[in-house]
């Protein structure tokens, strides 16, 4: 098969937009990752409650786009918030298992309270005006360009946090040496609070962005993007936020690819397929390291 130019171009923007998607969903996991070494089941459950929330600003409050979107966030860090500090707080001394346990817990009850609520997949009304506009053969639409906007912003935004300012600064010790921080004066509970506020902001925002592009959502849309976002932080190197990015799109190019030249029922298999090889020969994945442990 012979592939055009435009149709090239067409498809890259497709891996912008569902690259994107994946990388904010995977930042909330390796930054989670990065301070408690814990890996946050219950973060894809978040992303499906933002897109919930953001249906519900849309049809009952008949919020507009931003206004709806701004509330989302605001809800989904709250929500991350309290889990922090209602489930994961109370264990940060046990043994590890017991985290994963409340964690895969805590992701079956957010399923569970949105299943009561809304136990029938709900479709978003048109927020937002889809156009087309038509270049050559490339098709561009304004909800595609909103998604990569948002998207790339927000991941711009949070890489300057992380990197430049004292809240950075103070996450990365974290992330080094959560028992030396007090000793340097740094609070470390509201370090990790803001830490899963960020996670669950970034992934309300996602639910946000995805129920425009796939308008149908249902209480179980967390568990299999949830996973694949995982995948993407593994991919890059979990504890990394840039790595996290990295692997959203190379996770996307993955996905397109496969729709390219096989059936789309390829991709799932395709993408784990993935992971698999990607733990055999480079467990701690593109940008991660191997840290030495003392014992």
């Amino acid at each position: 098969m012979r592939l055009g130019l435009s149709y090239l171009i067409q498809q890259f923007l497709n891996i912008l937009q569902l690259g994107s998607l994946y990388a904010l969903i995977a930042i909330g996991y390796t930054m989670v990752y990065g301070v408690l070494s814990l890996i946050n089941f219950a973060h894809g459950d978040v992303f499906m409650l933002g897109a919930f929330i953001f249906f519900l600003a849309a049809l009952w409050l008949k919020l507009p786009f931003i206004p709806a979107l701004i509330v989302t966030v605001c809800v989904t860090v709250c929500v991350g918030v309290l889990i922090e500090r209602l489930a994961y707080r109370p264990l940060r001394n046990a043994p590890k298992m017991s985290a994963v346990i409340t964690a895969l817990g805590v992701g079956v009850f957010l399923e569970n309270f949105t299943l009561a609520l809304s136990p029938y997949p709900q479709h978003i009304p048109e927020i937002v005006k889809n156009r087309a506009w038509v270049m050559g053969q490339v098709t561009v639409s304004s909800i595609q360009t909103i998604i990569i906007a948002i998207s790339v912003t927000l991941m711009v935004i949070l890489d300057f946090l992380v990197r430049k300012t004292r809240f950075g600064m103070a996450l990365r010790a974290i992330s080094w040496d959560i028992s030396a921080v007090p000793l340097m004066g740094i609070p470390v509970n509201r370090i990790i609070s803001q830490t899963f506020a960020l996670g669950a902001a970034l992934g309300g925002a996602a639910g946000v962005m995805y129920s425009l592009a796939y308008p149908v959502i249902d209480p179980y849309m967390g568990i299999m993007i949830g996973w694949k976002a995982f995948i993407s932080a593994v991919v890059g190197g979990i504890g990394n936020v840039r790595g996290a990015m990295t692997g959203g799109f190379i996770l996307g190019t993955v996905e397109i690819a496969v729709t390219m030249f096989l059936p789309s029922t390829y991709r799932d298999i395709v993408a784990f397929t993935l992971l698999f090889v990607l733990l055999i020969f480079r467990p701690h994945g593109i940008f991660g390291t191997a840290r030495s442990v003392k014992l």
